[in-house]
């Protein structure tokens, strides 16, 4: 479902698997593999496409966009990758909107990417549970539970689970990005 979402939007753009590619520092043939639901992107990889194809990371997850703007608990989409130690529920009702906020769960030691990421816009992140290590340029803060962080998504940043239980908060980032 991913895939075909991908090749659709890639040629939607106009672009090549090649040209692809060159946009996001994916191989063609792992394009062509994700395109046909052979291989499943990571979080890093679909982020990179996402970008290239100027769309949310979200918009290849959605099964439908819906109008009704209430989410009810336990009924937003759930983004889990392979391999991946952190869990991602978007709690705003679509894409369509000035602002996304989703939930994520990191286990202990997990963090968001292994490289710090930028993106446009700005985030606030509320700690519900656990502890977080959160990176941007080159300060750190350490967050607990009911701390709220509020920074420019374009400085580079990543959060780390540093606690014994897993990290749980909730993101509202504008413009959309995930």
């Amino acid at each position: 479902m991913i895939g075909a979402k991908i090749r659709d939007k890639r040629k939607e753009v106009g672009l090549s698997l090649k040209e692809l590619a060159e946009k996001t520092n994916l191989t063609p043939g792992f394009l062509s593999q994700i395109e046909r639901d052979l291989a499943e992107p990571s979080i890093t990889s679909l982020r990179k496409l996402s970008e290239a194809l100027g769309v949310a990371v979200f918009y290849f997850l959605m099964d439908d966009l819906h109008k009704n703007p209430v989410v009810k608990k336990g009924e937003g989409k759930i983004l889990n990758f392979r391999h991946s130690h952190v869990n991602y529920e978007l709690l705003s009702p679509d894409l369509n909107r000035q602002m996304e906020m989703f939930k994520a769960e990191l286990e202990p030691g997990a963090m968001t990417c292994e490289e710090p990421l930028c993106h446009p816009g700005e985030e606030v992140t509320h700690v519900l549970q656990g502890k977080m290590l959160i990176i941007i340029g080159d300060q750190e803060y350490t967050l607990e539970e009911g701390d709220t962080i509020y920074y420019f998504c374009s400085i580079p940043h990543k959060i780390v689970s540093v606690g014994d239980v897993n990290l749980i908060f909730i993101s509202t980032i504008t413009p959309p990005e995930f």
